[in-house]
């Protein structure tokens, strides 16, 4: 896992040159809305990349995390499957199912069931390489994305100057990042992490809960501010035992919710000191993301050694899917 995550910049150049070569075919009907379906470290990117394109795409973008797919799924909605093995039964599901009220079909996967389900109607398929944890392998599931958002037209991303200047950051900062990092995960230790991202931003909280749970093995909870304003905030007059916060900050943040954030953080100092602040560097919100996930990956490998973990285990999500097969 340690060489995955300091491989990240490599992975990101690597993803760049896959989409270049893609060879893609034309969509077949006008494109009406996105269904980007996925679970897990291969369907984190599709809520992270609605956050990056909601604002621009004149088509919806909705994230599905199911065996099904929504009532408005016909022959004008472009789906793209984000499954890192092929084989996720929920993702095959699906597809298969938006297959049959025609959808258009697109996916990322190193192979599986996946990809001959998606050849058998002439889909759009992206390779990607495959043997590794797929929540190890993000940076291909996002970069291959926004090559398919500019493909079917419906979105209009520079990508080579987005991931060549993100490696630029990464790579001038990955002291400063791995410092941070180790930072915040001797803080974390210990505790129960509660992590607020803004509005926007809301796939990058949810990232660093996903990486917690699965690198360092701590139960965690994610949320956004303006929505957690409205109702967890008042939980926080129940809070007990080892508490800790993480805000992921950003220079693009409305000055609106910047407010908002500073007056929770007032109330939540009531029932915790243990509070730190993750800023990002970046111009564009591509940008911040990916220097984010970076760091929070970092984060993840540093408390699994403070835990005593090993990074890559995940034996209880196979035994799940191990019983799930007996059925």
């Amino acid at each position: 896992m340690e060489s995955l995550i300091a491989g990240f910049n490599n992975q990101l150049k690597e993803a760049l040159t896959i989409g270049q070569k893609a060879n893609l075919k034309p969509s077949q009907k006008p494109i009406e809305n996105v269904l980007i379906t996925g679970l897990g470290g291969s369907g984190i990117g599709g809520t992270i990349i609605k956050d990056w394109l909601s604002d621009a795409c004149q088509a919806p973008i909705v994230v599905n995390k199911g065996y099904g797919v929504p009532g408005f799924v016909n022959e004008n909605t472009l789906v793209i499957a984000s499954s890192y093995s092929g084989n996720t039964e929920e993702t095959l599901s699906a597809t298969e199912k938006a297959i049959a009220k025609g959808a258009q079909i697109a996916a990322i996967t190193s192979g599986g069931k996946l990809e001959e389900i998606v050849e058998n109607v002439d889909g759009n398929i992206i390779k990607v390489p495959g043997g590794n944890p797929p929540r190890a392998m993000l940076a291909y599931s996002l970069v291959q994305q926004l090559f398919l958002f500019n493909h079917y037209g419906l979105a209009n991303v520079d990508i080579e100057k987005e991931i060549n200047t993100t490696r630029d950051i990464l790579e001038f900062n990955e002291k400063e990042i791995m410092r941070e990092a180790k930072d915040v995960a001797n803080g974390l230790k210990n505790t129960l992490p509660y992590i607020y991202s803004l509005d926007g931003y809301a796939g990058i909280g949810v990232r660093m809960r996903q990486q917690l749970n699965e690198n360092s093995k701590m139960l965690c909870n994610s949320q956004v501010i303006p929505e957690m304003n409205h109702n967890e905030l008042v939980g926080w007059a129940g809070a007990k035992g080892d508490i800790s916060v993480v805000f992921l900050r950003n220079e693009d943040e409305l000055d609106r919710n910047r407010t908002r954030l500073d007056i929770n953080e007032g109330i939540i100092q009531k029932y915790t000191s243990n509070i730190h602040h993750i800023w990002s560097k970046g111009d564009t919100r591509i940008q911040r993301s990916l220097y984010h996930i970076h760091l929070e990956d970092w984060c993840s490998l540093y408390l699994s050694k403070l835990n005593g973990v090993d990074p890559v285990e995940i034996e209880v999500i196979n035994h799940l899917k191990g019983e799930l097969s007996k059925l």
